[in-house]
């Protein structure tokens, strides 16, 4: 198990995935992240392809970083939040930029958590932290394998509070989580980070 305090300056990137319930749980950690908050934020939340997101405007206001939908090819600032558009994937490149897909859907899902995750790990490695959230599927599993794997921190959240379980339990089923915690307590991490 990993000392939430040991991370402190460690991370560079944090990678957030959530399906079903997922705008709830963000309404509990975005509004309690600090105005110090360095990492740069990328959240992949599954929505209807068909419509616009209203991500940003829901929680610019309510939060103490900026917050933005992502652009194709767009350099990473830190201390930023990056929002996936709607039925795109969205990517982190090895330049440190973020990259837009309309590849096939993974997991019937575009944006992919997984596809996040996965180019994060590759290009963050041991600096990134991974947080799998409220779900109804299992996007995600791979993708926090794959930051295992890269030595990054994996943080899940735990299933019985989560509104809809099946996401966290299949990440957790693939993965040894370093933390396995509840939303007021993946706050506190996040707050630690800085």
């Amino acid at each position: 198990m990993i000392a939430p305090e040991t991370l402190r300056g460690r991370i560079d990137g944090v990678v957030m995935g959530a399906s079903a319930g997922g705008v709830e749980a963000l309404a509990v950690l975005l509004p309690a992240l600090p105005a110090a908050f360095r990492p740069a934020l990328f959240i992949v939340l599954h929505l209807p392809r068909e419509r616009p997101s209203l991500l940003v405007e829901i929680f610019a206001k309510r939060c103490a970083r900026p917050i933005r939908e992502a652009d194709d090819k767009e350099p990473i600032a830190p201390g930023t939040v990056y929002f996936a558009p709607p039925d795109y994937h969205m990517l982190v490149e090895r330049e440190h930029g973020i990259a837009l897909s309309a590849d096939e859907p993974v997991h019937y899902s575009r944006p992919s958590i997984d596809v996040l995750f996965e180019s994060a790990a590759e290009v963050y490695g041991e600096r990134l932290l991974g947080i799998i959230l409220t779900g109804a599927n299992e996007d995600g599993a791979a993708g926090l394998h794959a930051i295992h794997q890269a030595g990054g921190v994996t943080v899940v959240q735990q299933p019985d509070s989560a509104k809809a379980p099946l996401m966290a339990m299949s990440a957790l089923q693939r993965v040894p989580a370093d933390f396995v915690l509840s939303l007021p307590e993946i706050a506190q991490l996040l707050g630690a980070l800085t």
